[in-house]
C-alpha cells in the first residue's frame, strides 16, 4: 500500500504564491510518475501538471509560466510552485502517485485564491 501524504495549501491573495509539496511512502513498485490533479467545486478533477522519472513534464495549459513541478530525485517526493495565482486556481489539489503497481491518491490540500 502506498501512502500519499500533501501539504502547502491555504488562503492566498490574487498574484501571491504557494508550494505544495507531496510525500510517498510504502509500497512503492518502480515508481515512473507523479503529478498534481485539482478539483474545483462543482468541475470535474484535472491534471495540473505531471512529472516521469525520466523527467518528461507536462502542464495544464491554463497553468503554463505560472506553474513548476519539481521533484526530488532518488525519493518519491514531488513539489508543485504556484505563482501568479488567480481565483480560477481556487481548488483542492490533489498529488497522484503512479507505480506499477498502481495509482495512489492523497487526501487533498485546500487551495483559497481571495482578496
Amino acid at each position: 500500500q502506498v501512502h500519499v501524504v500533501e501539504s502547502g495549501g491555504g488562503l492566498v491573495q490574487p498574484g501571491g504564491s504557494l508550494r505544495l509539496s507531496c510525500a510517498a511512502s510504502g509500497s512503492i513498485f518502480m515508481l515512473y510518475a507523479m503529478a498534481w490533479y485539482r478539483q474545483a467545486p462543482g468541475k470535474q478533477r484535472e491534471l495540473v501538471a505531471r512529472i516521469t522519472t525520466e523527467g518528461n513534464i507536462n502542464y495544464l495549459d491554463s497553468v503554463k509560466g505560472r506553474f513548476t513541478i519539481s521533484r526530488e530525485y532518488g525519493k518519491p517526493t514531488v513539489y508543485l510552485q504556484m505563482n501568479s495565482l488567480k481565483f480560477e486556481d481556487t481548488a483542492v489539489y490533489y498529488c497522484n502517485v503512479q507505480d506499477r503497481a498502481g495509482s495512489s491518491w492523497g487526501q487533498g490540500t485546500q487551495v483559497t485564491v481571495s482578496s
